[in-house]
């Protein structure tokens, strides 16, 4: 009887989190939507902002935004591929196996704002790029690494020991190994890593807001050296502006596409880790 009592409490418990979990999520996107929805128009999405974001549309933040998310996804995939190829096929030590597993998750708890702060002074000080999107892209990258990094790392592990067994029958070379079976065989962990990466970055404010974008006047950047606007610095200053109707109306706008951009990454990476996955033990 006390078991029992004990495990109905445990369920109650369980269902209580998790909706208390939906709930909280169904109340953020109602308020997005609800809010964001009536500033939604071609106009809007397509127009350049004007008067501090007053007035037009976010054109050239959605533009900012996706040309820094792209850039960080493109820095970091090269670097997080290798070292989880490194780490699982080359390298043979268990020890460092693990002091590299725990660096790599505690570089992923690191406070976004730190890797502004570190980025900015080595990027832009040291470096002399100064505030510009590609010392934003530089930061982003590093700081989805981990993230991405993990995902491929888990992929690879997670290969059945026989293909590789396999492999090594048919005298096939460590690079051709990780040609033919390790990469097609992890494919969807490679693809499900960098999408969560890129979500992770285009929701990011801290790490940017000093280093890359300019919070009104700036375009679609025709060097490496100019700063770039984004939808998350675009938010930030309308929302500064709460006495103003059309300020708020329009931040909520601004969020609503960040929002949708976001669940856009998302749900492509849960797409590729279910399809993707089942294709490559088919």
């Amino acid at each position: 009887m006390r078991r029992r009592l004990v495990d109905s409490a445990t369920r109650g418990l369980l269902f209580l989190t998790t909706l208390a979990g939906c709930s909280l999520l169904a109340l953020i996107l109602t308020a997005v939507v609800g809010r964001g929805f009536p500033s939604m128009s071609i106009e809007f999405l397509t127009r350049e902002a004007r008067d501090f974001g007053l007035d037009g549309g976010i054109f050239h933040q959605i533009a900012g935004t996706l040309i820094l998310t792209a850039s960080a996804g493109i820095v970091s995939f090269p670097i997080a591929l290798g070292s989880a190829l490194f780490q699982t096929e080359f390298l043979k030590s268990a020890g460092l196996k693990q002091a590299l597993r725990i660096a790599t998750y505690t570089l992923n708890g690191v406070p976004t704002i730190l890797f502004g702060l570190t980025g900015y002074m080595f990027f832009g000080a040291l470096l002399g790029m100064g505030v510009s999107w590609v010392t934003g892209a530089l930061i982003l990258a590093v700081m989805i690494l981990p993230t991405v990094q993990i995902s491929v790392l888990e992929a690879i592990e997670s290969i059945p020991a026989h293909y590789r067994e396999s492999g090594m029958a048919l005298g096939l070379t460590p690079w051709a190994q990780i040609r033919s079976i390790v990469l097609p065989q992890s494919f969807y962990g490679i693809v499900t890593g960098v999408l969560l990466g890129l979500a992770r970055a285009a929701g990011e404010t801290a790490a940017i807001m000093f280093t890359a974008t300019a919070f009104s006047g700036a375009g679609i950047p025709r060097s490496l050296a100019r700063p770039v606007s984004t939808l998350q610095t675009h938010i930030l200053v309308l929302a500064q502006e709460a006495v103003n109707p059309k300020a708020v109306a329009n931040a909520w706008g601004a969020g609503l596409a960040l929002t949708a951009l976001v669940f856009a990454l998302m749900l492509s990476a849960l797409w590729a880790r279910s399809r993707l996955r089942l294709e490559s033990h088919r």
